[in-house]
């Protein structure tokens, strides 16, 4: 038997802001199998988003990182399936929605490699730290 994997997914600004597309990555989510267990609607500001993204402070992009995911409303979901991770990444497709496969969520939805719809978790540890961030354990349907 296979472990279920947890991890999380945010519809960034960008997406949010677009007609249709919040609904339809949802609906592309639940078709590739993924179970959602915990999702908020919600505004973070620029500290929140800087503690998220704090792996990447001092990289040239974080200011405008930061700036870009405090800018609106964004969802968060926790999503739960086996290889929840790698799935998810896949279902994306490439940070650059240029380089993306036809059928990801970036390729559909996204404008450019920072407007690019969606983030998913890398690993494990990320995951944990993830939706830790945004979630407490009983929020989390079983």
């Amino acid at each position: 038997m296979k472990t279920l994997e947890r991890t999380l997914s945010i519809i960034k600004p960008d997406a949010m802001k677009k007609p249709g597309a919040t609904g339809d990555i949802i609906s592309m989510l639940e078709q590739k199998g993924f179970r959602i267990i915990g999702a908020k609607m919600l505004e973070i500001n620029k500290a929140q988003a800087e503690g998220f993204y704090a792996v990447h402070a001092g990289k040239p992009f974080f200011d405008s990182l930061t700036n870009f995911m405090s800018s609106g409303p964004i969802m968060v979901l926790a999503l739960e399936k086996e290889n929840a991770i790698a799935d998810l990444r896949e279902l994306m497709g490439a940070t650059n929605p240029a380089n993306a496969k036809e059928g990801t969520i970036r390729k559909k939805w996204a404008a450019n490699i920072e407007k690019n719809a969606i983030h998913g978790s890398d690993a494990e540890d990320t995951a944990r730290f993830e939706l830790s961030y945004f979630f407490a354990g009983y929020e989390l349907a079983r």
